[in-house]
C-alpha cells in the first residue's frame, strides 16, 4: 500500500496525492498501534467504539496501550445498532475527553464516519482500527451521514493511519464480509461510466486511477471463492481493494474511480428507507445487486442505435413539473433536495441536449467498446454473486418492479454525474430501459 501513499505527478496531468500517512493491512499488525501513537507524540489517546466493534477489537486496542504504558480515555456508544446521526456525533463530541490529543476509531462504516467529523472538528491526528471489509470509507475524506433525515456526505477528514488486521477482519460477521466485496464490485461499473462521462461531457479521466481500481478488483474476484472460508488472502484483498477505492478517489478528486450509477440505486433505497422506513441493506448488499441490474440493463443498450428523432421527440416530450411530482411523492424530503439542486445544475437543459446527443452519435463504436472492456458479462457477475450468496432479485429487499422502475429515473437525478439513466435520458430510452427493469422484478 505505501506505493499509493504520497504524492506523484501523473501523466493526466494532475498531481495525485492523498492525505494518509501510512496502511497497515495483514495478519498481526495491530501490536503495531503504538508505533504511531509515539509517531504523533500523543500522550493521550481517545478511543471511539460501539458495543459490537468494543468487542472485535477495543479490548485488544486497550490491553496493547496498557501494556505500553498509554493513557487513555474512551467512549464505547451503548446503542444496539449505531445509526450515523446528529444523535450519534454530538454523543460522541461530548463524551470526547479534551485532554485526549489522538483520535483512534475502533470499527467500520458508521464509527469511522462519525471518528472522522470528530477528528475534523477536534483538530486531533486519526487513527482508524478496522474491524470489518465491509466499504470503501476508510481511506475517504468524507462522512455519509443521516443529516434532518437526508443521506448526505459531510465533508470531514481522511484517516491519517489505517490499520487492518486479517486477525480481526476475517471475524467480522458474514453479511459484513459479503458487503464489502460487494462495494468492488461496483467498481466494474464506475469505471466504465467515468470513461463514458469523459467522452460526452469532456470531464477529467485518469488511466493511472482507473488501472489503480482495476488491479484491486481483479485481486478480489481471483480470492471471492475464499471469502466466506474466511480465507486471509480473500479478507486482505477486498479490504485493501476497499482502501485502494479512497485512494483513487483522493487521488481523482473526484467519487468517479469508485462509484456509479450502482451506487445511486442504493442512495435512493437509503433516502427511501429515512423517509418511510422502508427496508434496506448494507450498502455493500444493495451496490453488489444494483451493480448486477446495471449490467443487465447495459447489455441492454448494446442493442441500441443512437436514434436523432426519437432522443429528440423524447426529451421534447419531458415535463420537468411532472417528474418533480413524481420526486416528491417517491423520495419525499430526498426529493425536494434534488429538485433545489436541479435549479443550479440544469441538466435537463434541453438546448443543451442536441450537441450531448451528437457526441453520444459520434463516439457511439467507442461506447460500446468501452461496456465490452470495463464489464462483466451477465453470467460472469452472476457467478460471483452466487459464490458469496448474494440475491440478484431486488424483491429480496423489498424493491419491486414499481420501485425499481422510479429508483432508476430518479439516479439521474442525486448528483450532476453522467451515468446511465442520463445516457438513456439522452437518448430517449429512458422509460425502456425502467420498464425492462421493472420487468426484471417480476421474474
Amino acid at each position: 500500500m505505501e506505493n499509493y501513499l504520497g504524492s506523484a505527478h501523473c501523466s493526466c496531468g494532475r498531481e495525485h496525492d492523498v492525505a494518509i500517512d501510512d496502511v497497515l493491512i495483514g495478519k498481526g499488525v495491530l501490536p503495531r498501534l503504538p508505533e504511531f501513537v509515539a509517531k504523533y507524540r500523543a500522550k493521550k489517546p481517545f478511543l471511539l467504539a460501539d458495543r459490537n466493534t468494543y468487542k472485535a477489537a477495543g479490548e485488544a486496542v486497550i490491553h496493547i496501550l496498557r501494556d505500553h504504558g498509554i493513557a487513555f480515555s474512551a467512549y464505547v456508544f451503548p446503542n444496539e445498532a449505531l445509526e450515523p446521526n446528529e444523535e450519534a456525533v454530538g454523543s460522541a463530541v461530548m463524551h470526547f475527553d479534551n485532554g485526549c490529543d489522538l483520535i483512534i476509531g475502533i470499527g467500520s462504516g458508521v464509527i469511522n464516519d462519525i471518528g472522522k467529523i470528530l477528528s475534523k472538528v477536534s483538530g486531533r491526528k486519526y487513527i482508524i482500527v478496522g474491524t470489518a471489509p465491509s466499504m470503501d470509507g476508510y481511506a475517504s475524506a468524507t462522512s455519509s451521514m443521516s443529516m434532518d433525515g437526508l443521506k448526505v456526505s459531510l465533508n470531514s477528514r481522511c484517516a491519517d493511519v489505517i490499520i487492518g488486521d486479517t486477525d480481526i477482519l476475517k471475524q467480522a460477521p458474514e453479511h459484513m464480509l459479503k458487503s464489502g466485496l460487494g462495494d468492488m464490485l461496483a467498481k466494474y461499473v464506475s469505471i466504465a461510466e467515468w470513461r463514458i462521462g469523459s467522452l460526452i461531457t469532456g470531464e477529467y479521466y485518469c488511466e493511472r486511477v482507473a488501472q489503480l481500481i482495476r488491479s484491486a478488483l481483479k485481486k478480489c474476484v481471483d480470492n471471492a471463492q475464499g471469502l466466506l472460508k474466511r480465507d486471509e488472502a480473500a479478507v486482505q484483498a477486498v479490504f485493501e481493494g476497499l482502501v485502494i477505492g479512497g485512494v483513487a478517489m483522493a487521488y481523482a478528486g473526484v467519487s468517479r474511480p469508485a462509484s456509479g450509477v450502482e451506487h445511486y440505486f442504493s442512495h435512493v433505497w437509503d433516502m427511501r428507507g429515512l423517509e418511510f422506513g422502508t427496508p434496506v441493506d448494507l450498502h455493500g448488499i444493495q451496490c453488489a445487486m444494483a451493480t448486477m441490474k446495471t449490467v443487465e440493463l447495459y447489455e441492454a443498450l448494446k442493442s441500441t442505435v443512437p436514434d436523432r428523432e426519437k432522443a429528440f421527440a423524447a426529451v421534447e416530450a419531458f415535463d420537468y413539473g411532472d417528474w418533480s411530482v413524481q420526486l416528491r411523492g417517491f423520495l419525499g424530503k430526498s426529493g425536494e433536495t434534488m429538485i433545489a439542486q436541479e435549479q443550479k445544475e440544469h441538466k435537463y437543459d434541453k438546448s443543451a441536449h442536441p450537441a450531448r446527443f451528437q457526441r453520444i452519435a459520434d463516439n457511439w463504436d467507442a461506447i460500446l467498446k468501452i461496456l465490452d472492456e470495463e464489464l462483466p458479462s451477465v453470467g460472469e457477475l452472476s457467478k460471483i454473486l452466487d459464490t458469496i450468496g448474494i440475491s440478484r432479485d431486488l424483491r429480496t429487499i423489498g424493491v419491486g418492479p414499481e420501485c425499481a422502475k422510479l429508483t432508476f429515473k430518479a439516479t439521474k437525478d442525486i448528483r450532476d454525474k453522467y451515468v446511465l439513466s442520463r445516457l438513456a435520458w439522452d437518448l430517449g430510452i429512458l422509460e425502456e430501459l425502467a420498464d425492462k427493469l421493472g420487468e426484471s422484478c417480476k421474474e
